[in-house]
């Protein structure tokens, strides 16, 4: 299926794989939607699934996901149109070296990532810490 990704210049920067770190227990053929909580501002219900092409950045999402289950990293293929994330996309780094997009349209689960390199309690703990400072700021936006 060809994909028409918008991004802003138009450029496609990735073609995948791609990858979702949650700590929800899914199988492959699941759909992963956009329409819950943030996982770092939980009064917001987000208009986007988030993914990333970088395993090791979908295992940091898993870390900080919110829930009790296990961290998991899901292979994911999007299902329709998909742009650069713009909370991390020359907002706060040129270009996209996080590598990271958001879609309205549900990414499909076609397998899972059993080994990636994991956080740290400390390195965990210093990201949660850094959430709650730009949580604090009264500049600080999430674009939904």
């Amino acid at each position: 299926m060809e994909m028409n990704n918008k991004e802003p210049e138009n450029k496609v920067l990735d073609k995948g794989p791609f990858y979702h770190g949650t700590k929800a227990d899914l199988k492959t053929g699941d759909l992963l939607t956009a329409g819950f909580a943030s996982n770092y501002y939980p009064e917001i219900i987000m208009n986007h699934i988030y993914f990333t092409a970088l395993k090791n950045g979908a295992g940091l999402a898993a870390a900080l996901a919110n829930g009790d289950g296990s961290e998991r990293i899901y292979i994911v293929e999007p299902t329709g149109e998909f742009e650069n994330d713009p909370n991390v996309t020359d907002k706060k780094f040129p270009g996209n070296p996080t590598r990271s997009y958001r879609s309205k349209e549900p990414l499909k689960i076609i397998g899972e990532v059993k080994e990636w390199i994991k956080l740290t309690d400390d390195e965990l703990q210093r990201w949660r810490e850094n959430i709650a400072k730009i949580r604090e700021n009264p500049d600080a936006e999430i674009i939904n």
